[in-house]
């Protein structure tokens, strides 16, 4: 859908508004809340091939309630002001839900990045970092970038690098963009954070007796049958974790066609299979669907647009046959499509909730960052030692052995990655018992997206109230 259709950041508004009366916070509160602290746009040339090319790009800092701001940047020409100020909005919400302590922001860059090289890609990226801090728009304490769509670990670490060099006394430098190779002061658990918070969130979602009796379903992952849009880093892992848990993969969407099989699909064959052939159709007994928003209308428990956004509007909405619905992606669903959902009853997890898995992890490589010390490294060893003095104990007293495989599964201590799984975990069980609580037992809330609004309207205004701004 164009912009002139539907501008995303007033979809984002909506929710917002629909949420606010919920709350108790003034008028001023609200509208603070809810406005763009900062917008930069700049234009900057590029010397690429024998010519020079000006490219557009985009910086936005939705919040200052909380410092520094946060959000990843991506490469796309689909990238616009509006669509950067939505993001940087969705990630205000998703951090105040997960509790993590950032203001939400966004960045990108409006290029096909397959259109140009390596080395072509690198100059772009290092001097929007240079226009990014020439304007005070990255830093540590200021604005922290990471990963989105179209970039990875190479591209934060050429604004790493970058940053560094503009700021050769700033000790915490590692600390000014997240989603680094674990060689640049990345984290272990970064790159498939996103996919497994989703899949803990769908899993929590599933604990509860009282909302699957609603739908139809059994409680737990085991035996769910899911379709996965969108085969990218979050896609991927997030289907790869639902199979590992006993789910059935019965459908994959891609850009350029779509598969279904109601008996499951092998997530790494399919996958192989679209790396040979460059496409998923014509993998192995499976329907082929080349329409790909037909391949969300298939039959499914469980649906997880992992793609872009407005897959799912007011003209198909109808047709989702899923009763629990996934945003994997940001704003996959519009307003409308929202609306014939909660007529229908599907459960409808909320985006700036579910895909909070990336911006959590991190929370935890900036930690990291600041305080110079990798995970596990402090406990990892008394742990283990800890464990075999209670083993000992206990053989001791029993007279009797523990197996070698069991010693060695007790004995383990905590590596880099546990943690930072187990802190994901953590915070994605907890954070979906807070927008549940707020679902259930405030009246007139009929779905977890106002419920999620609800929740971070209420984190965000009360520290807007604590900086003693407003009389």
């Amino acid at each position: 859908m164009s912009t002139g259709e539907y501008s995303f950041f007033k979809g984002v508004g909506q929710s917002f508004d629909k949420a606010a009366k919920f709350t108790r916070f003034s008028a001023g509160i609200l509208e603070q809340i809810k406005a763009c602290n900062s917008i930069l746009r700049v234009k900057f040339p590029v010397r690429i091939g024998d010519g020079v090319e000006v490219i557009e790009a985009y910086r936005v800092q939705h919040s200052h309630h909380k410092l520094p701001c946060k959000g990843g940047i991506r490469f796309s020409m689909e990238v616009n002001q509006d669509e950067v100020m939505a993001l940087a909005a969705l990630m205000t919400y998703k951090c105040a839900i997960v509790n993590v302590p950032f203001g939400g922001g966004k960045g990108g860059i409006k290029i096909d990045s397959k259109k140009y090289t390596v080395f072509e890609l690198e100059k772009i990226t290092r001097r929007y970092t240079s226009e990014l801090c020439k304007k005070n728009f990255i830093g540590p304490g200021i604005d922290v970038p990471a990963p989105d769509y179209g970039t990875s670990g190479r591209e934060m670490s050429w604004i790493v690098d970058t940053y560094s060099s503009l700021n050769p006394n700033d000790v915490n430098a590692m600390a000014c963009v997240t989603g680094k190779p674990i060689s640049q002061g990345g984290v272990r658990g970064r790159v498939e954070a996103t996919g497994l918070g989703v899949f803990f969130g769908v899993r929590e979602a599933c604990s509860f007796e009282e909302d699957m009796a609603k739908l139809g379903l059994t409680t737990g992952i085991k035996g769910k049958r899911i379709i996965v849009q969108g085969l990218g880093n979050v896609g991927y892992h997030a289907a790869k974790y639902f199979q590992y848990a006993g789910a059935i993969i019965v459908g994959l969407i891609e850009y350029n066609g779509a598969i279904y099989d109601e008996n499951g699909i092998d997530v790494d064959m399919a996958q192989a299979h679209r790396a040979k052939s460059g496409s998923l159709l014509n993998f192995p007994n499976a329907i082929n669907i080349e329409n790909v928003s037909e391949g969300l209308e298939q039959a499914c428990d469980i649906l997880i647009p992992a793609a872009l956004e407005s897959v799912i509007h007011k003209d198909n909405a109808s047709r989702i046959q899923a009763k629990i619905i996934g945003e994997a992606a940001n704003g996959p669903l519009t307003p409308d499509a929202d609306e014939i959902l909660l007529a229908k009853g599907v459960l409808v997890i909320p985006d700036m909730f579910l895909n909070a898995g990336g911006v959590t992890v991190s929370y935890f490589e900036w930690l990291k960052n600041l305080s110079h010390v990798r995970y596990g490294r402090l406990e990892k060893r008394f742990s283990e030692n800890r464990y075999a003095e209670i083993i000992n104990s206990v053989e001791n007293m029993t007279n009797k052995k523990v197996s070698d495989i069991e010693r060695k599964i007790i004995l383990k201590g905590p590596d880099e990655i546990d943690l930072v799984h187990s802190g994901l975990e953590d915070t994605m069980m907890g954070s979906y018992q807070e927008i549940r609580e707020i679902y259930v037992n405030t009246p007139g809330v009929e779905d977890m997206r106002t419920a999620a609004f609800i929740c971070a309207i209420n984190k965000v205004g009360v520290s807007y109230e604590e900086l003693g701004i407003f009389p």
